[in-house]
This record gives C-alpha cells, structure tokens and sequence, in this order.
C-alpha cells in the first residue's frame, strides 16, 4: 500500500487545514518544494500535491510552484484544486505531471471532453460529508451519495479514484473506515485512495487490511507534520 505524503499550497506555503477551514490554517514551511524534495528522499513513491487557493478560487493559483515541484523530483506527483477547465489539465500534464484530480468539474456536463482527451490521466477526488458529496472547496453538499456517484464514475471509465472524509481531514481522530468499506465492496474495479484522518501507524495498518478490496493506499498529512507517523517507518513497514 502507498503511503501518499500531501503538500497543500497556499499563499505559496505547505499548510494543513482543518476540515478543508481556510481559517483554522497552520503553516508547516514556507518552501513546498523543498518538503517535496525531503518527501522523496526519505522513500516516498508519489506526492500528493493540492492548490489551495486554488480550490477555493477556481482555477490554478499556485501553478508555477506545483510545476517546480514537479520538475525538482524524480517521483511522480499528482495535483487536485481549482482544476476546472481542459486547459488547467492539459498545462499540467505538458509539463510532465501524469496525474491530475478532479472534483467539482465531474458534476458538469461536459466531463466526457474530459475523459476522452486525458483518460490516462485523470482521478477524481471525491470529498464526502456524512458520505454524501461534498463540491467547490467542500462549501455545497449534494444529495448525492458517495457510493452511488462512484458507481457512475466506474461507467465512464474512471479506475482510480481519491476519497476524502472531510469530517476526519485534518482531526486526527482516525480514518472514516466504515465508509472506505462499503465504497469498496460497492465499487468493484475501482482502485482507491482514501484521505482523512490517518493519525497513527495503526491507522495504516488497519487501512493495509483492505488492500484486498481495492485499496491502492493512504494520503497522509497532518499526522506527518505534527510527528505522529514517522514517515520514514511507514514506507519501510507498507510500501
């Protein structure tokens, strides 16, 4: 299983949030590249990378910074926010990242542009409140079921996708396992990557245990910063 590092963007800095609140913000650097480059050193298989300001907005904000991280590392990143448009997504994957989230964009109707011109490229990052989705920066809830919105997204040839509890991003108070379960035995052929609230090693080791059903690995945030994972433990005991 991936153990998936997260870098969020915002007023070029690498903060965290917590439950998506812009207000409730805490600066970790003042240089998101040079976390990259610490992130891949230590052993880390691929970087998520989120543009905050860019969520909130959007459109891309901190794009010139998401590029040089790219280019700085030799692992692949991915990149979600504010990822609204065809353009947003093809000068991203120009300039070499392979990996692109998008979120809002896939309620429009127009998604299918999207995935005839960049199949190979695209995850959709699915954010959830009381598993129902959550759009535009986690400011409107749908009433649309996580699962059921999954199912649609298998139809149109989405393999992977990234699924954020938001009620757990953030809190540290342990995965939303309940609902990574029923996505997984709901949505077979779907390869997952789940997000929030992984707070300890026996938070990844509980998570390990639905490799099986799906699950491609963890994006792993707040509990890094604060040192409550040795990320360098991590990779060796999961990766």
């Amino acid at each position: 299983m991936l153990i998936i590092p997260a870098i969020d963007i915002k007023n070029g800095k690498c903060v965290r949030l917590i439950q998506g609140d812009p207000k409730r913000e805490t600066v970790y650097s003042d240089n998101p590249v040079s976390m990259a480059k610490s992130f891949e050193k230590i052993g880390a298989k691929l970087i998520h990378v989120v543009d905050l300001d860019g969520a909130f907005s959007g459109f891309p904000v901190n794009r010139d910074i998401v590029i040089e991280i790219a280019k700085s590392v030799s692992i692949q990143i991915e990149i979600g926010g504010g990822i609204r448009s065809l353009e947003a997504v093809e000068e991203y994957v120009s300039a070499g990242i392979k990996r692109v989230i998008l979120g809002t964009v896939v309620i429009g109707k127009h998604f299918e542009e999207y995935t005839k011109r960049f199949q190979d490229n695209i995850i959709v990052g699915i954010d959830a409140k009381d598993s129902m989705i959550a759009t535009h920066g986690w400011k409107n809830v749908s009433s649309k079921s996580a699962v059921e919105y999954i199912k649609e997204l298998r139809a149109t040839g989405i393999k992977e996708i990234i699924y954020t509890d938001i009620a757990t991003d953030g809190m540290l108070t342990g995965p939303n396992y309940q609902s990574i379960e029923n996505i997984l035995k709901e949505s077979e052929g779907i390869s997952l990557i789940a997000s929030g609230g992984v707070s300890s090693i026996e938070d990844i080791e509980r998570l390990n245990e639905y490799t099986l059903m799906g699950l491609k690995g963890c994006i792993v945030g707040k509990a890094i910063y604060d040192k409550r994972i040795d990320f360098r433990e991590a990779v060796n005991r999961f990766h």
